[in-house]
């Protein structure tokens, strides 16, 4: 059956069977690193078939082996509009010997090391959720020709980054939030201070963060900020996350850009490696704002309020764990206030 297929990654001693298509001249994934499986024959179930065709393709005979997901893939081209929904198993147990493929070459490849094949994006997306024990799921993956359009997660989109290379300049790649985590992909994020003059001192709005957030759940953050999601610009970012966080309606004119800040970070989140690479965008907006016609996001922010710079600086540099801010990001916001401050006092006296 042409529109429903198998695929299956075998795992032998903390490695994973792959097949290196490199035989068939017209094959989509000719140079791409990916499982052992293939199409229907007329009244296979997925189990069938993937039992079939690991044992054609390797000489293996599957003994231990779950069903993980179902996977639609979508794919746009010159070709038209092309459909299939793929059965994706792992096993751990089989036995037999090895045989040569027709299809390409067979390796044993660590599974650490997967990552760093050549792969189809989506493909690091079920990599991913299988790695992280993900309970039967449904993913559906489109593409844009060989471009990573966009993915869903049991009917959820997910979110999707354009990928940026060293000096921040778009690369055209696409990655989802958790692979681009998980490999230490650069990607854009924007980031808003909203700020005002009181007595003579700059003050900054800080929101508390939700305590239903992954990360530093109710602890004093940024104003506002989010990542730049696929196909957009740090300014759309910033207009966006200041509307859907604190329901603030600005215009591209009320923003003032900062600078870049380059911000990298690694470590464990839930037991898995974090590998953090963000260009910042860094905006002041500095329009009044009256807490009390905020409209807060519950699911990012608990509450806001003003909070004197010199303040929170202190407490930034004595590490208090009460705020999540970055001591040198503050450190660029509070230089751009204090000309802001000068700059409007010789504006005053004129």
């Amino acid at each position: 059956m042409k529109n429903m297929s198998t695929l299956c990654y075998i795992e032998r001693d903390g490695a994973y069977l792959m097949l290196h298509r490199t035989v068939k001249e017209n094959d989509v994934n000719r140079d791409k690193w990916i499982g052992v499986g293939g199409h229907f024959e007329d009244g296979e179930s997925p189990e069938e078939c993937v039992l079939r065709e690991v044992r054609e393709e390797t000489g293996y005979t599957l003994t231990s082996y779950r069903f993980r997901g179902l996977v639609t893939f979508v794919s746009y081209s010159d070709r038209g509009t092309d459909l299939e929904y793929m059965s994706l198993f792992t096993a751990d147990d089989f036995t037999g010997e090895p045989i040569a493929c027709d299809e390409g070459q067979l390796e044993w490849v660590p599974i650490e090391q997967v990552w760093r094949l050549n792969l189809w994006e989506g493909d690091k997306i079920f990599f991913r959720l299988l790695d992280e024990e993900v309970p039967f799921f449904s993913l559906k993956l489109v593409y844009d020709h060989d471009r990573l359009k966009s993915a869903s997660l049991n009917g959820k989109p997910m979110e999707l980054f354009d990928i940026l290379d060293e000096d921040g300049n778009w690369t055209g790649l696409v990655r989802e939030r958790g692979v681009a985590h998980r490999d230490g992909s650069r990607h854009p994020t924007s980031h808003i201070w909203i700020a005002r003059q009181e007595g003579g001192r700059a003050q900054v709005l800080l929101q508390k963060r939700s305590m239903t957030k992954d990360s530093y759940p109710g602890c004093y953050d940024i104003s506002s900020a989010g990542h730049v999601g696929a196909g957009e610009g740090y300014l759309d970012t910033a207009l966006r996350e200041l509307h859907e966080e604190l329901g603030i309606v600005a215009s591209e004119e009320d923003l003032e850009e900062v600078g870049t800040f380059r911000l990298e970070n690694d470590g464990f989140f839930y037991g898995k490696p974090f590998h953090d690479r963000e260009f910042s965008r860094i905006y002041v907006y500095r329009k009044p704002v009256k807490i009390e016609d905020l409209s807060l996001q519950e699911a990012e922010v608990s509450q806001v309020c003003w909070m004197d710079y010199e303040e929170v600086l202190h407490a930034v540099q004595g590490k208090d764990p009460a705020y999540c801010v970055r001591e040198d990001e503050f450190l660029m916001v509070g230089q751009y206030l204090e000309r802001c401050l000068k700059e409007d006092g010789t504006a005053a006296r004129h």
